[in-house]
């Protein structure tokens, strides 16, 4: 019987940032992974602290932006890695009126150090009206990410590739097939929904397509161009673009719908041709109140769970992986924001 801290149920950010802060306080765990691609490993990488749609900031954008950059700047000294890619956004604007609004929006305090004053005009795709720089914004390298962690973890023995079966855990003993646990932690995603302990939590699976193009013509290769979706370039000579966001279609399989949307917003500011090469799809966990939900289990003590990142899973993964620790090992209470408790405050 091999005793640990932590046996950690996901391979997603969640998981993953909370494994870096086992990392960095010298505790033992595992970590299951199943070997699929969940939506993270999926995901554009965006780190974005502005609403683009509307030009508003969120909840804590500042601390999330500068807790991941110290984060990641820790997890390279043992990776080896940087995962950190300086590509701002550049929005294109759809008419003069929303040239007016991000300027407006510029003098707000919470936004002035994010929306850039001072437009610019790209090469090559359609933007008559300018674009506006998101300072501040950058992108993960996803797949760097998840290979160097990953591996990191296979090399130390805190990677066991299998599926946790949940039968197998015994919470009166608190053991595990031949872990003897002190806590465990699941970052399932919408895989808790299969979860006996947690299958009743608030998550909603919103599904995400993006496409992966080769583009006729070349466009500015270190920014993100957003319109309605993000335009990046990938380390093959694809461009990554995508992603969409649709609450209805929850079968396994790739829409037409979705890809016909994508193909027509492409169409709308890319001028040459383009052939879509690759079509990914995943299904983010969201919640009503557009927070996580991170906390334990209100009969097993020992059992928490992290969940409910939806569409900013690295900086929510990653900033409330330090709250969730300090909720565990500190009894530092959580913010009632991101608290399992505050729906059974609506409940009761």
């Amino acid at each position: 019987m091999k005793n640990i801290d932590y046996i950690i149920v996901g391979d997603g950010y969640a998981a993953l940032f909370f494994a870096h802060q086992l990392i960095l306080n010298n505790k033992s765990f595992v970590v299951f992974s199943e070997q699929k691609k969940s939506a993270s490993q999926i995901s554009a990488g965006i780190i974005n602290p502005v609403v683009l749609k509307k030009f508003t900031t969120f909840w804590k954008a500042q601390e999330q932006i500068n807790f991941l950059k110290k984060s990641l700047k820790e997890i390279e000294t043992y990776t080896g890695e940087s995962y950190f890619i300086d590509s701002p956004i550049h929005r294109i604007f759809h008419d003069e009126n929303e040239q007016k609004l991000w300027l407006k929006k510029s003098e707000n305090e919470d936004l002035k150090y994010f929306l850039d004053k001072n437009f610019d005009h790209l090469n090559t795709v359609k933007n008559d009206f300018l674009t506006g720089k998101v300072n501040q914004s950058a992108r993960l390298d996803v797949k760097g990410f998840f290979s160097g962690i990953l591996s990191f973890l296979e090399a130390n023995g805190n990677l066991v590739e299998e599926k946790l079966i949940y039968s197998e855990i015994n919470t009166s003993s608190s053991t595990y097939k031949d872990f003897h646990f002190k806590n465990i932690l699941f970052c399932e995603g919408m895989g808790v929904k299969e979860n006996p302990f947690f299958s009743h939590i608030e998550v909603n699976p919103n599904k995400g397509h993006h496409i992966r193009v080769k583009l006729s013509e070349s466009i500015p290769q270190n920014i993100t161009i957003k319109k309605k979706h993000f335009l990046f370039p990938l380390e093959n000579g694809l461009h990554f673009y995508g992603g969409t966001y649709d609450r209805e279609q929850m079968h396994h399989e790739i829409d037409d719908s979705a890809v016909d949307q994508l193909q027509k917003g492409l169409s709308e500011f890319y001028p040459c041709n383009f052939d879509i090469k690759e079509i990914y799809f995943g299904f983010r966990p969201t919640v009503k109140d557009r927070r996580p939900i991170i906390g334990r289990h209100p009969e097993y003590r020992n059992l928490f769970v992290f969940n409910g990142l939806g569409a900013r899973g690295i900086l929510n993964g990653c900033y409330f992986s330090k709250s969730l620790f300090d909720y565990i090992e500190n009894n530092i209470p959580l913010h009632e924001e991101i608290s399992i408790d505050r729906f059974h405050k609506k409940d009761a």
